[in-house]
Formats: structure tokens, C-alpha cells, sequence
């Protein structure tokens, strides 16, 4: 082709995308040919330029051919620009917490081994999420004492806060960026407990029931799990004297 103007990459620096639905990574670009007709590359990488893992590859072999997708990891990476048109963005879709990752776009022309170029600084993805209660659970320990659990995740992580019946001694732990528990010791009052999470895109709340069983006689309680189990012995014990009667 004729040269005309210089190589350059398009990009922005930060895109933002919600859980579990799709971004789109806008991408366009100039190259040094007024036309261009012979066989065209469109790449992404993740995590760095030049050597980062590929996932995303078309090659389009003529200005009148689409570019077909060689390479789409998990299949959850579409073209949406046109190559020829210099426009190499993709749609992601169904975005999950490992898609926070950065982007670079790349272009190759066939030919020239210097025809080729790629952003260097590439596209930051966020993703957010507003809170999610992830579970609660109840546990017991040596001493008698029971304990809640709380774990809740989004993007920014969430605050979590215990609400219910008096209690004490509060302790939490973050298990990574999106995510967050929060125990609750020595539950000893009957009732509901409420755990809420809260950050700058949403709010969710989870609820246990907590009731101490107390038996009023021991002895009874043994009763009600033996009872049943003597009245089995005593039918086999009948079935087989019947047997050995009938021979």
C-alpha cells in the first residue's frame, strides 16, 4: 500500500463492568497505507503486553472477508469492530471476578514484519457488584458456645454488621478483595440475627433463627431413641422362633 500516516492504538484506561453480565473493550487504530488487501490479525492479550495470554485472535485474508475468530477463551469474547475499518473492540461477556485483569489490543498486517502494533499501557476492567449473601452458618465448640458466621461478597467489598439479641465479642476477616466475613461469638440469646452487607451499589441481608434446645429429662430423651430400636429386636426375635417352629 501507500503510506500515508503513522501507527497509533486507541484505547481507554479504565472500563468498568458488572458481575455476571458484559462489558464492551472499545480498541481502534491507525496504520501507515491508504489501502490495505492483504491478510489482517486482530489479538487480545491479558495481564501484559507483547508475551501476556492470548485471548482473543480473528484473521481476516482480504478486505472482503469478515475476520474470522481463531482463538475466543471460554468462548466469552466476541468482536464487535470491524478490523478493515480499523476497529478491533470486543464484547465480554458474562463477566466473573477473574476478568478483573488489563487488556491489550493488537494488530498485524501481512508483510512487513515491522507491520504490527500494540497498546502498551492497555484497558484496567473493574468489575463491581453489589453486596451478595454468600452464606451463614452456625457452629458449636468444646465449651458449649455457639458462634455465627457471616460471608458476603462484592465490589467494593461490603461492610457487614451483625444486628439481634445481645451479644459480644465481634471479630472478622476479609478472605480476599470481593469478599468478606464477620463472626459473631457466643451467641446466648434466643432469637433472630441479622447480618447486612452494604456497599456503594446495593444492600443484602441474611437472617438466622437461634433456639438452644433444652431437654427437661435426660432419661426421657434416651427412652425416645431406644424404645423404638428394643420393639425391632423383639419382632425378629419372634419372627425367627416362628421359623424354627414351622421346620
Amino acid at each position: 500500500g501507500v503510506q500515508c500516516n503513522g501507527w497509533s492504538v486507541h484505547v481507554p484506561s479504565d472500563v468498568t463492568g458488572e458481575l455476571g453480565k458484559m462489558v464492551i473493550l472499545p480498541c481502534t487504530f491507525t496504520h501507515p497505507y491508504k489501502t490495505f488487501d492483504r491478510a489482517l490479525t486482530a489479538i487480545w492479550r491479558i495481564k501484559e503486553p507483547y508475551n501476556g495470554t492470548v485471548i482473543f485472535k480473528c484473521v481476516s485474508q482480504s478486505s472482503s472477508e469478515l475476520c474470522r475468530t481463531a482463538i475466543s477463551h471460554k468462548n466469552k469474547y466476541k468482536l464487535l469492530g470491524n478490523p478493515r475499518h480499523k476497529d478491533l473492540s470486543i464484547r465480554v461477556e458474562n463477566l466473573t471476578w477473574s476478568d478483573s485483569e488489563r487488556y491489550f489490543c493488537r494488530v498485524e498486517l501481512a508483510g512487513d514484519s515491522q507491520d504490527k502494533y500494540e497498546s502498551r499501557n492497555g484497558i484496567k476492567l473493574h468489575v463491581i457488584a453489589a453486596p451478595r449473601i454468600i452464606n451463614i452458618t452456625v457452629s458449636s465448640s468444646r465449651d458449649h458456645t455457639f458462634q455465627a458466621r457471616c460471608t458476603a461478597e462484592g465490589e467494593p467489598t461490603p461492610a457487614l454488621t451483625w444486628t439481634g439479641p445481645p451479644y459480644s465479642n465481634l471479630s472478622s476477616s476479609s478472605s480476599s478483595s470481593h469478599r468478606v466475613t464477620k463472626e459473631l461469638r457466643s451467641l446466648s440469646h434466643d432469637g433472630k440475627y441479622t447480618c447486612t452487607a452494604v456497599n456503594s451499589h446495593g444492600r443484602a441481608e441474611g437472617a438466622l433463627y437461634f433456639y438452644k434446645f433444652r431437654a427437661s429429662d435426660s432419661s426421657s430423651f434416651m427412652m425416645l431413641i431406644f424404645v423404638p430400636l428394643a420393639i425391632k429386636v423383639v419382632i425378629l426375635l419372634g419372627i425367627l422362633s416362628f421359623a424354627a417352629f414351622s421346620r
